[in-house]
């Protein structure tokens, strides 16, 4: 008896494509790097990626409006994003003083925060260390 292969669906290609990249990409760059294998229109993309969001396998980058693939393991934590403004290299972290201190304030404060995200721009350690000194 014949195996079926499992049908690749739109959100595998945008997430393998996305894996693919050493950089968070637009859903427009997205859908530029897929045409070539039938992914045609925003929305398809923009569908794909509220799918891929939703089950914690990406990540969007709100200040770049861009999306990246999930580093995983952050347990429901609030990742935090560097990302370098000189080579435009995004790290996700997970910082458990921080997600305390969310918490913390959601204790005091009584706000429940449904979405947390918080993105440092900076320059990663490369690029600081390429800068000639004065």
């Amino acid at each position: 008896m014949e195996k079926r292969s499992k049908r690749v669906t739109h959100a595998d290609r945008v997430f393998d494509y996305l894996q693919s990249q050493d950089r968070p990409m637009s859903a427009y760059d997205i859908l530029e790097g897929l045409r070539d294998d039938g992914v045609t229109a925003s929305t398809t993309v923009y569908r794909a990626l509220e799918k891929l969001t939703e089950v914690g396998k990406v990540h969007r980058i709100e200040s770049l409006n861009a999306w990246t693939v999930c580093c995983g393991g952050h347990d429901g934590k609030t990742p935090v994003f560097a990302i370098c403004d000189d080579c435009g290299i995004v790290t996700e972290h997970v910082d458990d003083d921080f997600a305390d201190s969310i918490a913390g304030l959601s204790q005091r404060t009584g706000f429940a925060p449904n979405h947390s995200v918080l993105e440092l721009h900076g320059r990663c350690s490369d690029c600081s260390t390429s800068v000639p000194s004065h």
